[in-house]
């Protein structure tokens, strides 16, 4: 378990590395219709702030966890609320927000078995995070390869 939770800090280590990027890297789309790293990085935060809100507070035996909700909308939604933040900003808050998540899924007991929305599949607090390792990962390798070029 402590692999996945190592993994969901490394992005954390990764996203604050970017305060040194000048911030004319940062707000520029990674290619053509697509976001830019600081909207990926908004993006990280909001989803970390809703889980952290609305999922963690419910990880206990048996429990159902709340639906995820409509991704795009979700996605809009953290665009526009961070649209006055400055990129500095938004890393200190996707920085404490992802630290307060790991500190309160670390508390989860580990052989919770929890599901979501009308799913079956029984989830562990591992498994829950090593989703998000993965979605992080995704964003890491756009915003390696748009600042590689």
């Amino acid at each position: 378990m402590k692999k996945v939770f190592k993994q969901f800090e490394d992005t954390l280590h990764e996203i604050q590395k970017l305060k040194e990027v000048k911030e004319s890297q940062l707000v520029d789309p990674i290619s053509e219709g697509k976001w830019s790293i600081r909207e990926i990085i908004g993006h990280l935060y909001y989803w970390d702030k809703y889980i952290l809100e609305n999922m963690v507070p419910a990880m206990f035996n048996g429990a159902n966890l709340p639906q995820f909700p409509d991704h795009d909308q979700h996605n809009k939604e953290a665009i526009s609320y961070l649209i006055d933040y400055s990129v500095d900003e938004i890393i200190d808050a996707f920085t404490e927000t992802r630290k307060e998540l790991i500190e309160s899924t670390l508390i989860v007991v580990e052989d919770v078995r929890f599901t979501i929305g009308s799913g079956n599949r029984q989830f562990s607090v591992e498994s829950f995070i090593k989703m998000f390792v993965e979605h992080d990962i995704h964003h890491l390798k756009q915003i390696k390869e748009k600042l590689s070029h």
